[in-house]
């Protein structure tokens, strides 16, 4: 197998959504030299969305079945799939994916919640776990739980959870971006943070001790703090161009954390695995099936996804 170790890989994701189209504008946009991208894809679903300017190598994986803009197929969750399965196997510096369906890939037998599940199945060893990340500049967002039905949250939340997942984030951001005590600020659970018990024990009886021991262990971090007024200085700082008072927020669910960022970067923002041996970055959108094979597709995500890799 060629050396791909110093290489950014790319998969195109469904082949029926506009992750071919995104990769193919992003890159000619970008002109990045042949020598730093690999694409992992199939030749046919490549050319259904436009030509690339520069002689990528691109790395064969077989698809028979044809391209149907728009339609949720089990044959394009399976190739999306294995697109992922390749781009891990091959172990490049970087992995950029394009939008897969969690419908079509389940279809397929793959039972997955999401490309981060699938990038940790095949590359987690001694105990890893991988952390969904959202980044714009500065502007960054830690998800607690991922993709989940919003009853299961509470349930979910652990102590212990709280305590590994802000340990991978410390990890990431003295090891990946040098800074030897990023500060953290935790949003809480519960309107009003719990209003004391009044709307919520939580706070009180799950991440407050969380706080404490990881506090312990050196770990610069907020009280749990309520959500809809903590990330009011940020969103302003961010848009008036000046620092953010926090290295990463802590979001306990999805939508609690992407709204604000999402609301103001929308097509800055990057979608990063982050707490294993390779960093994998993507846009921060769907399959978009839409508007698939339109030649509609904004790129802008794609290719902040690709820049991330650069730095």
């Amino acid at each position: 197998m060629n050396d791909y170790s110093h290489k950014i890989a790319i998969t195109t994701g469904d082949p029926n959504g506009i992750g071919a189209e995104i990769t193919i504008k992003a890159l000619n946009m970008l002109n990045l030299p042949a020598k730093d991208i690999v694409i992992v894809t199939n030749s046919k679903v490549l050319n259904s969305s436009g030509r690339i300017n520069n002689n990528y190598e691109i790395i064969e994986e077989d698809y028979d079945s044809r391209i149907v803009f728009g339609e949720v197929s089990a044959s394009a969750g399976d190739f999306s799939y294995r697109l992922l399965k390749k781009a891990c196997e091959i172990r490049p510096k970087f992995i950029v994916t394009a939008p897969t369906s969690k419908e079509a890939m389940n279809l397929a037998g793959h039972n997955f919640k999401g490309q981060t599940e699938v990038l940790e199945h095949f590359l987690a060893h001694d105990g890893q776990k991988a952390e969904m990340l959202f980044v714009s500049k500065d502007f960054r967002v830690l998800l607690l739980t991922r993709h989940l039905p919003l009853s299961e949250v509470p349930k979910s939340l652990t102590k212990s959870m709280i305590i590994e997942k802000t340990e991978r984030l410390r990890s990431y951001f003295q090891n990946h971006l040098y800074i030897k005590k990023p500060s953290f600020a935790l949003c809480a659970l519960n309107p009003h943070a719990g209003e004391n018990g009044l709307l919520g024990t939580e706070e009180q009886e799950i991440m407050l001790p969380a706080i404490e021991a990881v506090r312990k262990r050196g770990i610069n971090i907020t009280n749990p703090l309520p959500a809809d007024t903590l990330f009011i200085d940020g969103v302003q700082k961010y848009l008036g161009g000046t620092k953010i008072p926090y290295d990463c927020y802590i979001a306990c669910y999805h939508d609690q954390g992407l709204i604000p960022i999402k609301s103001v970067a929308s097509e800055k923002t990057v979608n990063m695995t982050i707490g294993l041996d390779i960093i994998r970055t993507s846009p921060s959108h769907g399959t978009a099936f839409d508007i698939a094979g339109k030649n509609m597709a904004n790129p802008e995500s794609m290719m902040e996804a690709i820049k991330y890799c650069l730095y």
